[in-house]
């Protein structure tokens, strides 16, 4: 079985394809295509801090893996004309780690931390001081003749993104000044994208190519770039100097299995299992995940999302249920009493 990171749709990120990844980025407002209102709302917020000369507020960017948060805090450092640290969650250990980048940090400075729902307790509470007063405490000495030194910060701005924002503490959520949740991205919007990213890789595509790659690209860009080289590495092994076709890209798409709506192997695996081993469900999520060999985390969050959207999987109160959507999807008939089981 693939895991969610190896899959071609998945959205997580390959630490291999990062380089290739931020090649892609585009790195100013104008270039970047989709999220329109967060845009137009980005423009006026950064704008208005420029006017000013002082640092943006701290920024809070969520939504699912691969709509592009990485790029915005990105650009938002460019567009202020300010550095930007980059960290995670987990590679943030321990109080020391995050005491060593703050000091390191210099005047409008942006500090991205990624991942940031998987901040330790601990960490949490040294970052609340350093967002709200610019201070750092600093414990010095250990038991009775300890004592607390508390050193000042320059203004900084932190720039978190999280894919699960309900896992986010209330106090650290309620630090951030501005929110933007970054939504799936419209058809016309993922087939600029491909083109844009066609033309940075110097691949000559047809139009009727991209729509294609678009279409089951799932909304998202980090899987259109990679549906993308996946093609280019197709044509060019197979069809070489030759533009990109709607034949050679849909020859590409159907060896890697994806098929009109977007689906991958594993997708299917999950609705077939559903649909053949347990009559459509509803069946828990922990006896979804064992019988295909996957976590429950990675069930949660790599593949349900898609599912669910496409209206493919239900959740109910007993358990993930197989819609009506899904076997004809799929060209099975559904059980008669499907309808019931929703419910």
């Amino acid at each position: 079985m693939t895991t969610g990171e190896d899959r071609v749709i998945s959205p997580v990120q390959n630490t291999e394809e990062s380089a290739v990844e931020v090649s892609l980025r585009p790195t100013t407002l104008a270039d970047y295509i989709g999220q329109q209102q967060i845009k137009a709302n980005l423009q006026i917020f950064l704008q208005a801090a420029k006017q000013r000369n002082e640092p943006i507020e701290h920024v809070l960017l969520h939504g699912g893996p691969g709509l592009g948060k990485t790029t915005l805090a990105h650009i938002i450092a460019k567009e202020m004309g300010v550095n930007i640290r980059v960290t995670s969650g987990p590679a943030i250990e321990r109080a020391g780690d995050l005491a060593a980048i703050l000091t390191n940090l210099g005047e409008g400075d942006i500090l991205f931390i990624d991942e940031i729902h998987r901040l330790h307790k601990i960490i949490e509470e040294v970052l609340y001081p350093a967002m709200e007063d610019y201070a750092l405490d600093v414990v010095i000495g250990k038991g009775p003749a300890a004592r607390t030194l508390r050193l000042d910060l320059p203004k900084f701005t932190v720039i978190g993104a999280t894919t699960r924002i309900s896992l986010l503490s209330a106090p650290l959520r309620d630090r951030f000044g501005a929110h933007y949740k970054l939504a799936f991205y419209e058809p016309d919007e993922m087939a600029e994208i491909i083109q844009r990213s066609a033309k940075v890789l110097d691949v000559n595509m047809h139009p009727e190519a991209v729509q294609l790659v678009a279409s089951r690209a799932r909304s998202t860009p980090r899987i259109a770039n990679r549906l993308l080289k996946r093609v280019r590495d197709f044509a060019q092994v197979n069809h070489p100097a030759t533009a990109v076709t709607q034949p050679i890209a849909s020859a590409a798409l159907d060896m890697l299995e994806i098929d009109p709506l977007g689906l991958d192997a594993v997708d299917r695996k999950i609705l077939q299992t559903i649909m053949d081993q347990f009559q459509g469900g509803p069946v828990g999520i922990q006896t979804i995940a064992a019988t295909i060999g996957e976590d429950i985390d990675t069930l949660e969050t790599v593949y349900e999302p898609f599912l669910l959207q496409l209206g493919f999987l239900a959740r109910t109160p007993r358990g993930r249920v197989a819609t009506p959507a899904a076997y004809h999807h799929l060209g099975k008939v559904p059980p008669d009493d499907l309808q019931t089981r929703l419910l």
